[in-house]
Parts: C-alpha cells; sequence; structure tokens
C-alpha cells in the first residue's frame, strides 16, 4: 500500500504517517499526474516562501501538470504568476481591496447571516451548508464585486462542477462550467464600464499606478479569482468550524460563554481544519532539495498547509481542537508574497457567521451521526458536503 493511500477519506491520518515516514513523498495529485507532496512544517514553510518554486505552469515540464485547463482570459491571476507581474498587480489590487472596504463590510454581512438564518425559523432541521455558510460568503462577494442576483446561484454551480464535481458528472462538465464563466465574466465588465457602480469591480477597471493599470486578461482572471476563491473557502471555513465546534461540545460551551474570543477561535479552526488539503501547486525553476529529497526542475510540488497546522513538532496535540491555543504561525492563508489576498474578508465572514449563528441558536447539533458527515470529494477544496444539524432557541 502507498502511504499516500486514503488521502482523501483520511487526510489527518495519511500525513502523520507521511511526516513520519516520507516527508517528502510521490504521489499522484488531483489531475492524476506524478507530483511530489511535502508535509513537515518547516518544510512547507520553507516551500511556500522559496523563490525556486515558481506558481507559473510554463516552468512545469511538457506534458505533466493539467490543472483546470482554463482559458487565458481567466487564466492570467495571481495563483499562476510570480514577481514581477505577481508584484505588479497585487500593488494595482491592493489599492482597491483595502482593509478599510473590509471593514465596511461588517455590517452587510451580518444583516445577510440573519437574514439567513432567519428563514430557518425557529427551531427544526436543516443542512446548514445549503441554507447558511453557502449562501452567505456568494452573497458577500457578489455585492463586493457588483455581481448582480441573478447570476450568483449560477456561479455557485460552476465552482462546484470545477472543484468538487458530484459523482457521475460527465469529464465534458467542467469545460461547460469554464466556457459559461468566460462568457458571463465578458458580459459583467462591459456591463461595469458602461455603467460604473461602488463596487470592487469597477473600481479595478479604473485603478492606475503611475500609468499602469490591468490589462484586459488580467482583470478578468482576478475578478475570477475573487469570486471563486472568496467564495469557495469561506464556504469551507464556515462549515468546518461549525462542525468541529458540535463535535468538541466543551469547546461549543466555552466559546458561547466568552463570544469575545471568536476571532482568535477563527484561528484555530483554520489550523484544526482548514478549507484545503494542498497549497496552490509550484513548479521548480531549477534542481530544488526539500526535505533531503531531490526534486528535478519541472516537476510538479503540492505543499500541504493541513498537513504542516497538524505538525506536532510546531503545535502539540494538534489533533485536539483548542481554540485557547497560540495558533501563531499557522499556514492555512498562505505564507510570504502569496499570503492570501482575501484573508481579512474570510476572517471577517467567519467571526461573523459564526457570532449570529451561536447567538440565534443556543440548541444546535448534529443530525445524524459523526460518521455518516459526508465531505466533498476533492483533495483540493476541504469541505463538507452537507452539514445536517438540528437548531432551536431553547
Amino acid at each position: 500500500m502507498d502511504l499516500a493511500d486514503g488521502l482523501l477519506d483520511h487526510p489527518y491520518d495519511v500525513y502523520r504517517r507521511l511526516r513520519d515516514s516520507a516527508p517528502v513523498h510521490r504521489i499522484a495529485g488531483p489531475d492524476g499526474t506524478p507530483a511530489w507532496l511535502v508535509t513537515r512544517y518547516d518544510d512547507v514553510r520553507a516551500a511556500l516562501a522559496d523563490p525556486r518554486l515558481s506558481l507559473d505552469k510554463r516552468h512545469a515540464t511538457a506534458g505533466t501538470y493539467k490543472g483546470f485547463s482554463l482559458p487565458p482570459a481567466l487564466d492570467a491571476n495571481l495563483l499562476n504568476m510570480d514577481p514581477p507581474d505577481h508584484t505588479r498587480i497585487r500593488r494595482l489590487v491592493g489599492r482597491a481591496f483595502t482593509p478599510r472596504r473590509t471593514e465596511r463590510l461588517r455590517t452587510p454581512i451580518r444583516h445577510t447571516a440573519d437574514q439567513l438564518l432567519d428563514a430557518l425559523g425557529d427551531s427544526g432541521d436543516t443542512d446548514l451548508i445549503a441554507a447558511y455558510a453557502a449562501p452567505l460568503p456568494i452573497t458577500v462577494i457578489c455585492d463586493l464585486l457588483g455581481v448582480p442576483d441573478r447570476h450568483r446561484r449560477d456561479f455557485r454551480v460552476w465552482t462546484d462542477t470545477l472543484v468538487a464535481p458530484a459523482p457521475g458528472t460527465p469529464p465534458e462538465a467542467g469545460k461547460h462550467a469554464v466556457v459559461a464563466m468566460l462568457g458571463f465574466f465578458t458580459r459583467l465588465l462591459a456591463d461595469k464600464r458602461e455603467e460604473p457602480g461602488d463596487d470592487l469591480l469597477s473600481d479595478l477597471i479604473a485603478v492606475r499606478d503611475e500609468g499602469d493599470r490591468l490589462s484586459e486578461d488580467e482583470l478578468m482572471s482576478l475578478a475570477f479569482l475573487i469570486l471563486f476563491a472568496g467564495y469557495e473557502n469561506t464556504v469551507q471555513l464556515i462549515g468546518n468550524a461549525v462542525l468541529a465546534l458540535l463535535q468538541h461540545p466543551e469547546q461549543l460551551a466555552a466559546l458561547r460563554a466568552e463570544p469575545a474570543q471568536l476571532p482568535a477561535a477563527v484561528e484555530e479552526f483554520l489550523r484544526y481544519e482548514g478549507p484545503a488539503l494542498l497549497a496552490i501547486r509550484r513548479f521548480p525553476v531549477e534542481d530544488v532539495t526539500i526535505g533531503g529529497v531531490t526534486i528535478p526542475a519541472g516537476e510538479t510540488v503540492w505543499v500541504s498547509a493541513s498537513a504542516a497546522n497538524r505538525d506536532p513538532e510546531r503545535f502539540p496535540d494538534p489533533d485536539r481542537l483548542d481554540l485557547a491555543r497560540d495558533t501563531s504561525g499557522h499556514l492555512a492563508l498562505g505564507q510570504g508574497i502569496h499570503y492570501c489576498l482575501g484573508a481579512p474578508l474570510a476572517r471577517a465572514e467567519t467571526e461573523i457567521a459564526l457570532a449570529a449563528l451561536l447567538e440565534r441558536f443556543p440548541r444546535l447539533e448534529l443530525a445524524v451521526a459523526e460518521d455518516e458527515v459526508r465531505w466533498r470529494p476533492s483533495l483540493r477544496a476541504r469541505g463538507l458536503a452537507a452539514l445536517p444539524v438540528s437548531y432551536g432557541k431553547r
């Protein structure tokens, strides 16, 4: 049996074996092609900041990495770039995607959370992913970008098809989703140019830096990335956090008793059950030695923040949820120049979502046995297919 067998179903058991026996291990990546998986904290942290590990797919050995096969108009984004292009685009985005803007969103985020909870009524049973964890971030990110209400459900379907297609989904569904998104963003940008609004996308169209501006492909790719990542990662984080609390009633009770600890608790949720099993793939521009293993230039490297965040050498008793833990240095949101651009927004959404939920429903519990909870079949996104709960105000 390969040490990485079972990664999808039992990731933390597999990561424990790999850290102990083969911390840099040859695997089949999410697209089925050979790759190297890095699992120890020190190695992952160093790899995330190593400029020799490129995000640019042009450094991949021909015929190896496949990925999503996005068209150039959606592919020219920060997840595929190195400096100096990465530096230039991040600087331009930073002028529009400001912490102040995130803070201004706190009130509308809470308003959206309360509306979704109002729709549930005083008590009952529901799938908390479909009813709350998914519609909240898609509403927030679409409001931020200025995406009309009528397109929001479509986008959820497209992202699910790309990241975690349901069993039996035909292979061509992913291509159809990409074509649909490309058409959607093309029309959306044209509309924003004709009628700019008070939204991030209109600001990105107008942003300048000493005469520099985003190209058409860069703009469309950036809008795609913000909408895709801003929705996808936050859905997983909210759902995973609620499940972790329901599985650890003593931690849930402690958080209810001290709701001011929510910001720190979100950091532990990120460490304990972050939204991705693997970080963005990288390609060595030269032969690179990681953890005593030399990886040839051009081969695919996946570094696992989830494995690193469960490394006992960095976080004692790492498989225990501890909301009072010192989580400093966790890698769930990246490291170095590729640190998640939307991290403040993801944190704010999760904090507000949990606060509203726990305040509204003093009685909240799983409606199925723990071993019946289903995870999405994806190495890219660590999230729940559904979260059946019972809830009530008393």
